[in-house]
C-alpha cells in the first residue's frame, strides 16, 4: 500500500501465529501462489478477541483450510467478468454501468472476498494507459451512466494517484457518477483523511457515492464513525453492501443491529448479499431458505430507511436479484388479492372497477 507503514502489517501464517493462538483448521492453510495472501493491518487486528477462535472478525480475515477446498458449482470467477471485460481492467457486465479494477491491493484480505481471480495477485495499480482506454471507452459509450471505482481498494492509492484517475475519467465523461468502492472506513479508516476528500471535492460535475462494506456491528467504531462523516459531510452519499457471512453475521439480531449503526452514522443499508459461488468460499455461504428466513426477520424489524435488499448475484453472469419471499397471491375473485403483513397476518386488496 502506498500510504501505511507496514511494520506492524502481518503478512503470514507465522506471522500470525506469535501473536494468536491458531486453531486446528487455521494452522492446517496452506500458504502458496494460488492462495489469496495474508494481510491483516493493526487497526483490524486489534478489534479481534483473541481469546474468542469464533470472533466474527477473527474470521473475516483469518484463513483456514476450508478455503482451500473447492466444492461442486464453485468457480474463480463465477459472475464472469472476464467474459465481460472490455479492457484489462474495465467490466461492462450491465447496459448503463461499468467497473473499473483500479488495483488488486486491499489494506486487509477479507477471506470471504470474491474477486479473489485478482485480489491480492501483486499486479498492482492500474497504469496511466490502462486508465486513459477505460475512459475512452466510456467516452464513446454515452448509455453508461455509473462506473465503480472498486478492485481491490482503491483507497490504497496515494492522494494523488486517486486525483489522476479520478480526473482521468471526469475528463473523457463528465456526467458520469461515480461510485467509490471501498473498505476501508471499516477496515482502515485512519486513511480517510481531509487531503483526500480534498481529492474529491476538486470535481463537481456530477455525483460520487463512497460503497462501504461493513458486516458487523463491531466494526462501527468511533474511528470508522469520523471516516464515514468526513465523505458524507463533504456532500458524497454513503451506502453498504453487507455480505452475508455464516459465523459472522448470519442472525437478525446481529444485522439488525448493524443496520440500525448505520443509519445512526447517515449510512444507507444498501444490500446484504448472499455469497457468491466463488471457491474456497462455501464455510461462509448461509443456505438460501435461512437467508430468506433472516431478511423476512429484518423485514420486520427494520424501517424501510434502513432495510436493505437480499440479493444474490447470479453465476455464470446472470447479474443481481433480489431474494424476497412473495407477499401476495391473486384470488379467485378478480381483482381481489390477498396480501401477508410481515408480522404472517392476511390482509385483502381491492383493485379498481374496469372502466374508472
Amino acid at each position: 500500500m502506498e500510504q501505511e507503514n507496514q511494520d506492524s502489517m502481518i503478512t503470514s501464517m507465522a506471522q500470525l501465529g506469535s501473536v494468536l493462538t491458531l486453531t486446528e483448521d487455521e494452522k492446517a492453510f496452506q500458504e502458496c501462489k494460488q492462495a489469496l495472501p495474508v494481510a491483516i493491518n493493526p487497526y483490524f487486528f486489534h478489534l479481534i478477541d483473541p481469546d474468542d477462535p469464533q470472533d466474527p472478525l477473527r474470521r473475516q480475515v483469518v484463513p483456514t483450510r476450508f478455503e482451500q477446498i473447492e466444492n461442486n458449482g464453485e468457480a474463480l470467477d463465477p459472475l464472469e467478468e472476464i467474459d465481460h471485460s472490455i479492457t484489462s481492467r474495465l467490466i461492462h457486465r450491465y447496459t448503463n454501468r461499468v467497473a473499473f479494477l483500479v488495483t488488486d491491493i486491499c489494506p486487509l484480505y477479507c477471506r470471504h472476498c470474491f474477486r479473489r481471480r485478482f485480489t491480492g495477485t501483486f499486479n498492482g495499480p492500474a497504469s496511466k494507459e490502462e486508465i486513459k482506454e477505460a475512459a475512452l471507452y466510456v467516452g464513446k459509450h454515452p448509455e453508461v451512466l455509473e462506473i465503480l471505482l472498486t478492485g481491490g481498494d482503491m483507497m490504497t492509492l496515494s492522494n494523488k494517484r486517486i486525483d489522476e484517475l479520478v480526473g482521468i475519467f471526469r475528463s473523457a465523461r463528465p456526467d458520469l457518477v461515480i461510485r467509490l468502492c471501498t473498505r476501508t472506513p471499516a477496515s482502515w479508516p485512519e486513511r480517510i483523511t481531509d487531503e483526500l476528500i480534498a481529492v474529491f471535492k476538486k470535481y463537481t460535475s456530477a455525483p460520487f457515492y463512497v460503497m462501504t462494506q461493513f458486516n458487523h456491528p463491531r466494526e462501527i467504531t468511533p474511528e470508522a464513525k469520523i471516516a464515514i462523516a468526513k465523505f458524507v459531510d463533504a456532500g458524497i452519499p454513503a451506502m453498504n453492501q453487507t455480505v452475508l457471512l455464516r459465523g459472522v453475521n448470519d442472525s437478525s439480531d446481529t444485522l439488525v443491529e448493524l443496520c440500525n449503526k448505520l443509519v445512526a452514522n447517515r449510512v444507507k443499508p444498501y444490500y446484504l448479499f448472499q455469497g457468491d459461488l466463488v471457491s474456497g468460499t462455501a464455510h461462509f455461504r448461509v443456505p438460501l431458505k435461512e437467508g430468506m428466513q433472516i431478511a423476512k426477520e429484518l423485514h420486520k424489524r427494520l424501517s424501510g430507511l434502513a432495510l436493505p435488499s437480499y440479493t444474490v448475484d447470479l453465476p455464470q453472469g446472470g447479474g443481481k436479484v433480489p431474494l424476497t419471499q412473495s407477499y401476495i397471491e391473486e384470488t379467485e375473485e378478480k381483482g381481489l388479492w390477498k396480501i401477508q403483513t410481515p408480522e404472517g397476518g392476511i390482509r385483502y386488496y381491492q383493485d379498481p372497477p374496469s372502466g374508472v
